[in-house]
């Protein structure tokens, strides 16, 4: 029997409620009771005294049948003045309560209640709550890492902004205004570019001395290159027709439209301040010297007597266009007024010629190399003195030369000068381009604050949680020490012990 009496009772949590009707302690339909009694226990609450302790046990917490038994402890202190010489209290607060206990201890109610809320708050308010911590824990994680990705996508658009600005050769602080500031030093550039083609010209009569060798061709090479050597970045109309224009007419893009043409801009003189001047149809033609004369004394012939200074059969005087030209001699209009370097087509000419020059120095430095047997050597005997007194090391410092005014026409920079200049429009959807750049980065930054934003509230949700966690686990520890007590003295206080009882 002392063995027996040391022997733990272990009951699963799960399980507590199920045990304690299979083995009588309890009533089956004990909820009913249940209800009836929390009805009762609102219904007292209506008029409680003012206490701190009831305070406190009333604030936020479910009331059992252990907070009713210290609610009459102090009720007895608070109510002494109710209490008769019999030793009852006349006190209606007292009945209530002392009934709302009874209640509880009849057919061991309170013990049923007790443990269906120790097993709720076990299997289901624990639980909802840590997965409640663990979803806000889990929502920062995910919060911090799209906002160091927005961070990121921030400065990498930024970057790239600024590279494509180097790219262009401007700072990006107005995009519109440097890239037209561009424009304007575009003819500056090209005219250096066309003075450097002086530093080919050895080149060239390497180039025309090997071809008229090798090939005995009698035409003129590279054309255009040894006229811009010669000339320099000249108009396409003295290319076209070997006469410098007397007059060059370029079509001028406007930074702004010009000002509307309004009432208050003319100026109409006095016409109109004195009515007697301004005689409209009968006096027009009076007024008006047309460059014709009107004699009355010749016959009418059809014409209204106008002498139109020549016959008949005079010949007409035709105005000579040259060829190659849409505009009259002297005058470079359109297209013939852009140097030959602006100009799409002979600019294109131009770099034909020069990578023609480039694929010649390549191939003749691959056969210099190539040269130092008998029958390369004998072959070039009868060469001119420039093919045969070339050094490798000169023709690859005529390739660097070469591949230079190649690459200052050829870049990505000039490219875009060349677009933009035929272009205007081209500047708005580049400065567009660009600033969708900027502005998608700046979408990024107030996504990244609205992301901290979001993941503050999830910290403070946190916050707030983990003070019910622990709440609600001192409530389940009270619970579980209380039950245990009670069940260990229906059973000669032989231990009891609770298992999976855990937040």
């Amino acid at each position: 029997m002392e063995n027996i009496q040391n022997l733990p009772i272990d009951i699963q949590t799960s399980k507590l409620l199920d045990w304690l009707v299979d083995r009588r302690h309890c009533p089956l339909k004990w909820q009913n009771a249940v209800m009836a009694i929390r009805e009762k226990i609102n219904a007292a609450l209506q008029d409680m005294p003012e206490n701190e302790e009831i305070k406190q046990l009333l604030r936020g917490s479910y009331i059992h049948y252990f907070h009713c038994l210290r609610i009459v402890e102090i009720l007895k202190g608070t109510e002494a003045s109710s209490k008769n010489i019999f030793g009852r209290y006349s006190s209606q607060r007292m009945k209530d309560w002392q009934e709302i206990v009874s209640s509880y201890e009849k057919d061991n109610v309170y013990l049923a209640e007790l443990a269906s809320l120790l097993s709720r708050s076990v299997s289901y308010e624990g639980p909802a709550l840590r997965k409640q911590v663990a979803k806000a824990q889990q929502l920062q994680q995910e919060l911090s890492r799209k906002e160091l990705e927005c961070q990121s996508g921030s400065a990498d658009l930024r970057e790239r902004y600024y590279a494509a600005c180097k790219q262009y050769g401007i700072r990006g602080e107005n995009v519109a205004r440097e890239l037209q500031g561009l424009v304007k030093d575009l003819p500056t550039v090209l005219e250096d570019i066309g003075r450097k083609v002086a530093c080919l010209d050895e080149t060239i009569k390497l180039y025309a001395a090997f071809t008229k060798f090798v090939c005995d061709w009698s035409e003129p090479v590279l054309p255009m290159l040894s006229f811009v050597k010669q000339k320099g970045n000249t108009t396409v109309y003295e290319w076209k027709t070997g006469k410098v224009p007397a007059v060059i007419e370029r079509h001028l893009v406007e930074e702004a439209p010009p000002d509307t043409v309004t009432e208050e801009t003319i100026d109409w003189g006095n016409l109109g301040s004195d009515a007697e001047e301004v005689n409209i149809g009968s006096t027009v033609e009076e007024e008006v010297d047309w460059g014709i004369s009107l004699e009355s004394g010749k016959e009418n012939t059809g014409d209204g007597g106008i002498d139109w200074g020549e016959t008949e059969t005079a010949a007409v005087e035709i105005e000579v266009v040259a060829a190659g030209t849409d505009c009259p001699e002297g005058v470079a209009r359109g297209e013939d007024a852009f140097s030959m370097l602006e100009n799409t087509q002979t600019r294109s000419q131009f770099i034909d010629e020069l990578m023609e020059l480039e694929v010649f120095l390549c191939q003749r430095l691959s056969e210099m190399s190539e040269e130092g047997d008998m029958v390369a050597m004998s072959q070039f005997q009868l060469a001119p003195a420039i093919i045969q007194g070339q050094r490798r090391e000169h023709v690859q410092a005529m390739l660097a030369d070469v591949r230079h005014l190649l690459e200052g026409l050829t870049s990505l920079r000039m490219k875009h000068l060349f677009m933009i200049q035929a272009s205007p429009r081209y500047v708005g959807r580049v400065s567009d381009i660009l600033r969708q750049k900027l502005k998608q980065a700046d979408i990024l930054l107030l996504k990244q604050a609205s992301l901290a934003e979001r993941r503050q509230e999830a910290l403070e949700e946190q916050a707030k949680l983990e003070p019910r966690i622990d709440l609600l686990a001192a409530h389940i520890k009270e619970l579980q020490k209380l039950i245990e007590a009670d069940i260990s003295k229906r059973y000669n206080k032989r231990p009891v012990n609770l298992m999976g009882v855990h937040v």
